[in-house]
Order: structure tokens, then sequence, then C-alpha cells
């Protein structure tokens, strides 16, 4: 399995490109979060908010929180 740098990361959620994402919730569990496009960022808080393409449902996550883009694992 392939791995990249959180920052390669933040840079392919910059682009406008539909994104899939596995991240960490505060419970411990994983959520899948598919088709989905990053709205903005809020570098304070390291907070995202994301958006849903299939429900457009809106999420915020944190990016140190994300374990997977596209299949790819994150590192630190």
């Amino acid at each position: 399995m392939q791995a990249i740098h959180l920052s390669t990361a933040q840079a392919m959620m910059a682009r406008p490109d539909a994104i899939d994402l596995d991240v960490w919730k505060s419970d411990g569990s994983i959520i899948q979060l598919r088709n989905c496009i990053s709205l903005k960022y809020n570098f304070y808080a390291g907070t995202r908010t994301i958006k849903l393409l299939t429900s457009n449902q809106l999420r915020t996550i944190r990016d140190c929180c994300i374990i997977r883009i596209n299949g790819l694992e994150v590192f630190m």
C-alpha cells in the first residue's frame, strides 16, 4: 500500500476534483466518505468543511483524523 504525507493530501483536497476519504470519528470508529469535495479549510482550527456530492450533506472533519484519501494512506 502506498502512503502520502498530510501536506500532499491537503494539496489533493484543494483541487476541485471529487475524492474518497476514510476518517476517524471521535468515538474511535472509522467513517468512509465517498465522492466528496472540500469547500473550505480553517487553518487555525485545523478543520475542513466537505460536501458529499451524492447527498449534498456538509460535514466538518479534522485534517489530523484523515486515514486514507483515494486509497492512499496518509501519515504525518
